[in-house]
């Protein structure tokens, strides 16, 4: 089903912002996610730990950071399974503070995604997104390959 405010391929742009938002992350959100995955490495958890191993505190799993950034791809597409290929670089990790009790995030990660390429041909368009965290970008080159249906 495609997403309503979703435009043709013929009517994108190279250059034209698909979106942007920001993710709240919390330390329950890591559990969560270490459940889901399998990924209980101590750093994504345990201050104490995670400061043992020189780290500055708990972080984000990797692959956590990079399923929520494209999300804003999923969404404006209006169909996860448009999105045909999906490649990033990690640089930094996103620290997530330990909040637990209060309404604050732990982290807030931003996301803008951008038009970075159009294949008329193919019927695809490259989703460049600039994934930052405490004003760093934590991705680089996260770019989404979007599949048009004729």
């Amino acid at each position: 089903m495609p997403a309503l405010n979703r435009p043709a391929l013929n009517e994108l742009e190279k250059g034209q912002e698909i979106g942007r938002r920001v993710i709240d992350v919390n330390r329950v959100d890591l559990v969560k996610y270490a459940g889901a995955s399998g990924d209980f490495n101590p750093i994504h958890w345990n201050e104490v730990f995670a400061q043992g191993v020189e780290l500055p505190g708990v972080i984000a799993h990797g692959m956590f950071t990079m399923g929520s950034a494209v999300q804003l791809v999923t969404d404006w597409a209006g169909d996860p399974g448009a999105v045909v290929d999906y490649q990033t670089r990690f640089t930094k990790p996103v620290l997530v503070q330990d909040t637990t009790g209060t309404e604050e995030p732990g982290a807030q990660v931003e996301v803008v995604g951008v038009v970075g390429a159009l294949d008329e041909e193919a019927g695809t368009a490259r989703i460049d997104l600039t994934v930052t965290f405490d004003g760093q970008r934590v991705l680089m080159k996260a770019q989404a390959v979007v599949k048009f249906s004729a």
